[in-house]
């Protein structure tokens, strides 16, 4: 362990003041007045009380005089361009925070300690930064957007923070000053465990792309204490534990205690005597905001996220019972409060999991909004005109987690603010949109009304009420005329499903369609007394129809269909806008999930084709490729404006940076076979192809598939001499990493066969390094940046017209891999940039799934010999004594409930293996391999998330670019 050094006199403390002082002088003024520059010049003239050789009588070289004449008019923040910290004021603020805002004992200064002193370090900085662009925000008053998702997936902040900032080299030599390294010392960090996939790592950089564009943006979520789950892999596949990474501290969150907002559930609803509605009784928690900072790069914008967690107020603590030994009684408030932060996505089998669900959604929704409207009254000044809220505020829900905001707006624009109903409906629909992330039917929410309607009594009122108003709108549209249309369209586009109509409405249809329908209601009972009376083999076949109505059919009674509660639809009658995340996903959400109300409101929907940052996926988790584009491109800018990545097009042939490209893409090869060592024990080949498929765990993105292909390719090496086989085959490791959700157990029994192959072909000697097997547990954003760097090839597999969009294909492009996949989600539009030879396609298209599932419940799809191969291989055993064949069952039969192959992995098989072979034969040629690699990063110009901001911020929120002075 490393003792905290002594740091010279000299070492520039005008530096040091700058990385702490000046923060904490700076947070004082901001809070007593926007250009407190008396205050702040005054508090240099106090020594500050410090240890060792640190003197704030020389904080300024410089006279006073240059000080306050670089304090000007604009405010504090131009004094940043005057007080660059160096490495040896970084190295002094450092050792100041270890001594004096320790999270650990003084004795060692530890690679941890390292860490946090070193991040509390760089949030100095930030603080300076933050509370200008918060302040400049207040100031100017303009258009901001809110951006609500449940998910942030953060990844580690240290290496971005100090990127965008641009003080990497600054901070390596610093901590080097100290004894450490900042690479091992950036990986003490622990992933923030705020998501779980792409919806929460396209949440990340979406925030970061609106700081660097200096976009007056900031995000809401919630402070998941222990995160979705860490996941293990044993003998017995996924095994959960909960996430620890606030077990010590988080270094860049600073809570708000004097921002926080009362959330009610359950009550009941009254009317007072004004005629109003007053929710009242029930529970209510406390949410508390714990902000983050944002920063940009190359830019002074700092954003926010504002994280909420859950708590009760003290005299909520029942003193009497605790007094009494009723101990845990005495806590349930609080922690009932607590719980609803506790964990991401807790599993909903249960009524008690469902409506812990829906608390965090309320919870979100609920904050957000109380904080939004507070920050417009505060910025209105004495007269708030609330008409003017849409032109202040937008609100963009990040898939239907945070539906709940348009009730909880109507809710307080009506009941808290007074306004009537036209005016808020009015309000709330030009202030809020949604982003649909899914086309799969359980991701489309629907919540129990009975649950909602207890747990949100007020809010039931309003949904029901914008489902009348929906009713009314198409009835008026599409009339009454064709009483079966209407009925159709009303139960395909409701918000309540399974409702009765509306008494008015109920009889305008009776009346219409009595005697049209009677004879045909007659007919039909008739027709469907006779086909159950034959499927129970009650009626011969020559029976007559008066043979028929003398029998009696015995019926089950059919069960009363729950009233439900869809949100995805409220979504879409309440935003003014609509957007899909990929072309071809845009066109299945206007042609299929959606249809009847585009064809009511084409002009709510759009799409917004995802992107990732090129800060985070390339600048600063492939430094080394970096320097390569920066070098033949001839320019940084690359960074900001990725067009200029087409740029490397007219090298792709250049002998030079084929061999400066490939020895780039060799280290981090060595990065994850030393990743691979560490986390599975497994020793892998750096010179085989890096073959890797890492995403959620679901049978859609076929996992399933990539691993059947695995065992049909090493079944053929087993049949073949090592002569043969190594001819043939190019040697490989697949690499898997993804989490399966808790209680998804086809997703779990997919993690199991995976590690059951790799077990088997990692230790069969005959094999070797021609093919190995990996599943690097708890799969996360740090990971993700050693392993998309060092791919090769990537596995994009979903079965087509599933898949939103997929925001890792676009950094692994970016990162020079060439992908294998279907024409689903961005696929299509990646393979369109990088060109059809540089892209491995295989599959059934999305316009052709609706018929092979059709085919093959009509039981005429006839399995490949080579699928049905690798079936029997699993079941003969050869990958150890577990049974599998209840996820083998998953792939046969016709249909049914987990039956009848309905992700077509069977389908498409024959087609990948072959594909396969293709990447094989291409591997081989390394010219020909490379120059595909750097037509893949030169083609991703175009998946920036940097673009997809800006039309987010032009045709959804209308907002504009504002920088700090």
């Amino acid at each position: 362990m490393a003792t905290l050094p002594l740091l010279k006199p000299s070492s520039r403390p005008e530096h040091y003041c700058c990385c702490y002082s000046i923060s904490r002088v700076m947070n004082s003024s901001f809070r007593n007045g926007r250009n407190s520059k008396k205050l702040f010049l005054s508090s240099f003239k106090k020594p500050m009380i410090t240890k060792k050789c640190f003197i704030v009588q020389n904080v300024f070289s410089d006279s006073k005089q240059k000080l306050e004449e670089n304090i000007t008019d604009q405010g504090i923040p131009s004094l940043l361009n005057t007080l660059r910290p160096d490495s040896a004021s970084i190295a002094s603020s450092i050792k100041y925070h270890a001594e004096f805002t320790p999270l650990f004992a003084p004795n060692e200064f530890s690679c941890p300690a390292a860490f946090f002193a070193a991040a509390q370090s760089v949030r100095d900085s930030l603080i300076i930064n933050w509370n200008a662009t918060y302040d400049f925000y207040e100031k100017m008053n303009m258009k901001q957007a809110y951006y609500l998702s449940m998910e942030f997936l953060q990844g580690r902040a240290l290496l971005n923070a100090i990127g965008n900032l641009e003080l990497t080299d600054a901070y390596g030599d610093a901590l080097k000053k100290l004894g450490h390294d900042l690479e091992a010392v950036a990986c003490q960090e622990p992933d923030a465990a705020l998501g779980n996939g792409g919806l929460g790592r396209l949440a990340s950089c979406f925030l970061d792309s609106l700081a660097t564009l200096n976009y007056p943006a900031w995000g809401y979520g919630l402070r998941y204490k222990y995160g979705l789950f860490k996941q293990k892999i044993t003998k017995d596949g996924q095994e959960e534990v909960a996430e620890n990474w606030l077990e010590i501290a988080n270094p860049w969150e600073i809570v708000r205690n004097d921002v926080s907002y009362s959330i009610k559930f359950y009550g009941k609803v009254v009317t007072g005597s004004d005629g109003k509605s007053h929710w009242t009784g029930g529970e209510d928690i406390k949410a508390v905001a714990y902000d983050v900072p944002i920063p940009g790069y190359q830019t002074k914008t700092t954003n926010n996220l504002r994280l909420w967690s859950t708590t009760v107020p003290s005299e909520e603590f029942d003193l009497s019972a605790f007094n009494a030994g009723e101990h845990s009684k005495a806590n349930d408030a609080r922690a009932n409060a607590e719980m609803i932060c506790s964990i991401l996505y807790p599993g909903d089998d249960s009524v008690k999991g469902k409506i812990l669900r829906l608390k965090q959604q309320y919870t979100l929704c609920s904050a957000s909004l109380q904080d939004i409207i507070s920050q417009f009254e505060r910025r209105s000044g004495e007269h708030v005109k609330w008409e003017d809220f849409p032109e202040k505020v937008a609100v963009q829900m990040n898939d239907t987690h945070p539906t709940l905001c348009i009730p909880e707006l109507m809710r307080i624009l009506i009941d808290v603010k007074g306004l009537s109903w036209k005016e808020a409906w009015n309000i709330t629909q030009r202030t809020v949109a949604y982003t649909n992330h899914t086309v799969l039917p359980e991701a489309l929410e629907k919540w129990s009304f009975e649950l909602m309607q207890s747990l949100l009594p007020r809010h039931v009122e309003i949904i029901e009420k914008i489902d009348e108003e929906l009713v009314n709108t198409i009835i008026s549209e599409y009339g009454t005329d064709d009483p079966e249309l209407l009925m159709k369209k009303l139960k395909l586009m409701r918000i309540l499903e399974n409702f009765d109509l509306p008494s008015s409405v109920a009889c305008l249809i009776k009346e219409k369609s009595y005697k049209a329908s009677s004879k045909t209601i007659k007919d039909d009972l008739v027709e469907e007394s006779r086909i159950l009376d034959e499927q129970d083999g009650l009626v011969a076949e020559d029976e007559g129809e008066e043979d028929v109505k003398e029998k009696k059919a015995v019926v089950d009674p059919v069960p009363e269909p729950s009233k439900m509660v869809r949100m995805a639809n409220l979504c879409v009658v309440a935003g003014h806008a609509v957007n899909g995340v990929a072309e071809i996903h845009s066109q299945i959400v206007k042609e299929q999930v959606f249809r009847d109300f585009y064809e009511l409101w084409p002009e709510k929907f759009q799409n917004k084709t995802n992107g990732v940052t090129p800060r985070r996926w390339i600048r600063f988790c492939n430094p080394e490729l970096s320097s390569i584009l920066t070098k033949w491109i001839g320019t940084e800018d690359w960074v900001l404006n990725t067009e200029k990545l087409a740029e490397l097009r007219k090298f792709a042939d250049n002998k030079d940076l084929h061999n400066e490209w490939m020895a780039v893409k060799r280290n981090n090869k060595l990065k994850v076979v030393s990743l691979i060592k560490d986390r599975t024990g497994y020793t892998v080949s750096p010179d085989a192809m890096f073959d890797i498929q890492i995403k959620r765990i679901h049978e859609y993105k076929r996992q399933l598939m990539n691993i059947f292909g695995i065992v049909y390719r090493y079944k053929k090496m087993k049949e073949m001499s090592a002569v043969d086989r190594k001819a043939k085959y190019v040697p490989r490791v697949c690499i898997f990493g993804g989490k399966a959700f808790s209680t998804y157990v086809q997703a779990k029994r997919i993690v199991k066969f995976i590690t059951d192959v790799g077990a088997t072909i990692n230790h069969d000697p005959e094999i070797g390094d021609l093919l190995k097997v990996v599943f690097v547990p708890d799969y996360n954003v740090s990971v993700a940046e050693l392993l998309i760097p060092a791919s090769e090839l990537s596995e994009h597999i979903s079965t087509a017209g599933m898949e939103a969009s997929g925001t890792s294909n676009m950094k692994f492009a970016m990162n020079g891999c060439i992908l294998i996949g279907t024409l689903d989600g961005a696929n299509v539009e990646i393979r369109e940039e990088v060109g059809q030879d540089n892209f491995f396609l295989f599959g059934a298209q999305a316009h052709e799934i609706a018929g092979l599932r059709k085919e093959r419940a009509e039981g005429k799809f006839v399995p490949d010999p080579r699928f049905e191969e690798v079936m029997d291989y699993v079941r003969s055993g050869v990958f150890g004594s577990q049974n599998y064949d209840e996820l083998l069952a998953s792939l046969e039969g016709d249909e049914g409930f987990g039956r009848g192959d309905y992700f077509l992995v069977g389908k498409d098989f024959p087609s990948y293996i072959e594909c396969q072979e293709e990447v094989d034969e291409a591997y081989r040629d390394e010219k020909k391999w490379t120059r595909m690699s750097i037509l893949n990063t030169a083609g991703s110009f175009k998946f920036s998330s940097d673009r997809t901001i800006h039309e987010y911020a032009k045709d959804i929120w209308n907002i504009h670019p504002v920088k700090l002075p």
